[in-house]
């Protein structure tokens, strides 16, 4: 007899995470310099889902109270702007 598996939350974005790096790697080896901002864009984005996610599901703040959210939400905002502005600052 065969089982019916549950497709589960943390499932879904395990695989999402998984995409997401993958992408962020393939963008990395990108050959194309000219795209600098761009792809310097891009990548943080991802990064930025990718930290929402674990944040949110991963670290199990999604019911969390907002207080602490917020702070690992803001924080993880403000580093991706501060690298976000070192890259187009050097590049």
């Amino acid at each position: 007899m065969m089982k019916k598996y549950r497709i589960h939350r943390l499932d879904t974005i395990w695989v999402v995470l998984l995409a997401a790096t993958t992408l962020t790697w393939w963008l990395g080896e990108h050959p194309d310099a000219a795209m600098g901002a761009a792809l310097a864009s891009v990548v943080l984005a991802l990064a930025g889902l990718k930290g929402c996610l674990i944040i949110l599901d991963y670290m199990e703040l999604r019911h969390a109270p907002a207080l602490w959210r917020r702070l690992l939400l803001g924080w993880l905002a403000f580093t991706l702007a501060l690298v976000l502005t070192a890259a187009l600052w050097h590049g």
